[in-house]
C-alpha cells in the first residue's frame, strides 16, 4: 500500500504518468532538462541533521531560504552501512538526511557509494579504521551492490538523481598503472539498470573520475586537454572515453577536480587564472559525451604543508571560489556541488553554515551567501553577456553578467578601481560585489 501511495503522490506532482487501463501501468521517460540541477552542495559527516535543537532549526530555515540541490552518499559521510548483511537494511541515517533535503525544499541527489564490507571480503561490521570507503565491491558482488542501489531508488521515489560511485574508489589497477575502467563500467551498467527498473523517472550518471592535472611541461601522463593551468592526466580521459563508449546509458556525466595541480602546489600561473581549468574540462566533456556536465566536487585551495588547515583568509577563499563558479557557469555546467567541510567546532574554513553542534549554530557563512546568490542569479541555461570593464585595474577584476545583474570579483589583495558597464567601482582586497 505504501508503494502505491508513493506512486500516486508522484503522479499528482506530475513526475509520473500512470495508465490504469487493462494494459497495466507505464511511466514516461525522464525529462532531460531535469539533469540541469544547478548549484548545490554535498553533505559530509557533520551536517545540519544533528546537533543542538535550536541550531538545527536555524540551519533548516537557512537552507530553506534559497533551496539548493543537496547530495548525500548512501554510506559514509554521515550515513552508516545501509546493508550490514545481505538483505538486512539499516536506512536510519540515510532516512534522516533525505528528510532534511525534503524539509528544506532541495533537489535531492544520492551518490551510490560506498559498499558494505561483506561485499569486499569483510564481515557484517564496518571497519571504518581500514579505509572501508576506499574499496570497491568484489566483482562477485557487483550484482549485490546493484540490488542495494535499486532498493535505495525504490525507498526514495521522489529522489530522481543518482551518481554511481565516488572517484572510482578501489578501481585503480596498480599492476597496469591505470584505472580499471572496464570493471567500473561493468558495475555502472548493472547499477544503471537496477535504478531505472525501480524508478523509470530516475536520472543516472557517472563515472565521477578525478580530473587530476600536472603543471605545464611536467608529468608522464599529460594529455591534450591542457591550458595555462597544466594538463589533465591522460588516464582520467581514458576512463571517460571508455565509459562513454561502453555505458548502457547515462543522463549526465560526472567528474570532480581541482584547479591546482596533483602535487597540491600553488595553482599555476596563479589561483585565479587556474580556475580556467573548470571551463576547459567542462567544454571537453560536452564535446566528447554530448551529456549535461556535473561537477560532484570542485576545489581551488591547496592544503598547507601539513595538510591540516587551509591557509587562505575567508575573503580570499570566497573570491577564488567565485571565479571558479564563473568559469563553470560560462562553460555550461549543468550541476556543481560544493563539498561542505562542516565540522563540529566554530573554526571551519570554507563552511556553509555555523556548526549545529553549537548553541548559536546554523546561521549562514560567506560561502553559502555566495552559493545561494549565484544560484538565484545564474541558473543553468542563463544567457550571459559581455560586460564593459575598463579603468586602470580592469585586468584585475573578473565579471560575470546576465541581464541587469553582474558579479564583480577583485583578484588582488589590495583595493582596486575599475568601471563596470560605466559604473565606477572601488573594490576592497578580494572583494566580491553584486551589481
Amino acid at each position: 500500500m505504501g508503494a502505491v501511495l508513493a506512486l500516486a503522490a508522484l503522479a499528482a506532482a506530475g513526475v509520473l504518468t500512470l495508465h490504469t487501463g487493462g494494459g497495466g501501468g507505464t511511466a514516461r521517460a525522464p525529462d532531460a532538462r531535469a539533469a540541469r540541477v544547478g548549484w548545490g552542495f554535498t553533505h559530509t559527516q557533520y551536517s545540519a541533521d544533528l546537533g543542538q535543537d535550536a541550531a538545527v532549526g536555524t540551519a533548516a530555515r537557512t537552507l530553506s531560504a534559497t533551496p539548493l540541490a543537496q547530495n548525500q552518499h548512501i554510506m559514509g559521510w554521515g550515513a552508516d552501512n545501509p546493508e550490514p548483511r545481505r538483505g538486512k537494511y539499516n536506512f536510519a541515517d540515510l532516512d534522516r538526511r533525505v528528510a532534511l533535503m525534503r524539509k528544506t525544499g532541495s533537489t535531492p541527489v544520492l551518490t551510490l557509494c560506498c559498499a558494505p564490507d561483506w561485499m569486499k571480503g569483510g564481515g557484517e561490521r564496518t571497519d571504518w579504521s581500514r579505509k572501508s570507503l576506499e574499496k570497491a565491491p568484489d566483482r562477485a558482488h557487483y550484482r549485490d551492490f546493484a540490488r542495494l542501489a535499486g532498493a535505495v531508488a525504490a525507498r526514495y521515489p521522489d529522489v530522481r538523481h543518482f551518481i554511481v560511485w565516488n572517484e572510482l574508489k578501489g578501481f585503480y589497477d596498480e599492476s597496469r598503472n591505470r584505472w580499471d575502467y572496464e570493471g567500473y563500467t561493468e558495475l555502472y551498467n548493472l547499477v544503471y539498470r537496477a535504478v531505472k527498473k525501480r524508478n523509470p523517472q530516475a536520472l543516472v550518471g557517472g563515472p565521477y573520475v578525478v580530473m587530476d592535472s600536472e603543471a605545464p611541461g611536467t608529468g608522464s601522463y599529460a594529455s591534450r586537454l591542457s591550458g595555462p593551468w597544466g594538463a589533465v592526466d591522460q588516464r582520467a580521459l581514458d576512463v571517460l572515453e571508455y565509459w562513454d563508449a561502453h555505458k548502457e546509458g547515462a543522463d549526465f556525466v560526472v567528474v570532480d577536480g581541482a584547479s591546482y595541480t596533483r602535487t597540491g602546489s600553488r595553482p599555476v600561473p596563479d589561483e585565479f587564472t587556474a580556475t580556467r581549468k573548470f571551463a576547459d574540462v567542462t567544454e571537453w566533456l560536452t564535446r566528447t559525451t554530448g551529456l549535461p556536465v556535473w561537477w560532484a566536487e570542485w576545489y581551488v585551495e591547496p592544503a598547507d604543508e601539513h595538510d591540516a588547515r587551509k591557509t587562505w583568509t575567508e575573503p580570499h577563499r570566497v573570491a577564488v571560489q567565485a571565479a571558479a563558479m564563473m568559469q563553470l557557469a560560462r562553460s555550461g555546467a549543468a550541476g556543481a556541488f560544493y563539498w561542505n567541510p562542516e565540522e563540529q567546532g566554530a573554526d571551519c574554513p570554507g563552511c556553509l553554515w555555523r556548526s549545529t553542534e553549537l548553541a548559536d549554530g546554523g546561521s549562514p557563512l560567506p560561502m553559502l551567501d555566495l552559493l545561494t546568490r549565484f544560484a538565484r542569479a545564474f541558473p543553468p541555461g542563463t544567457a550571459y553577456r559581455d560586460a564593459d570593464v575598463s579603468g586602470k585595474d580592469a585586468d584585475r577584476v573578473r565579471v560575470l553578467a546576465a541581464g541587469s545583474t553582474a558579479l564583480a570579483v577583485n583578484t588582488q589583495d589590495r583595493p582596486v578601481t575599475a568601471q563596470v558597464d560605466g559604473r565606477a567601482l572601488d573594490l576592497g582586497a578580494w572583494e566580491v560585489r553584486w551589481l
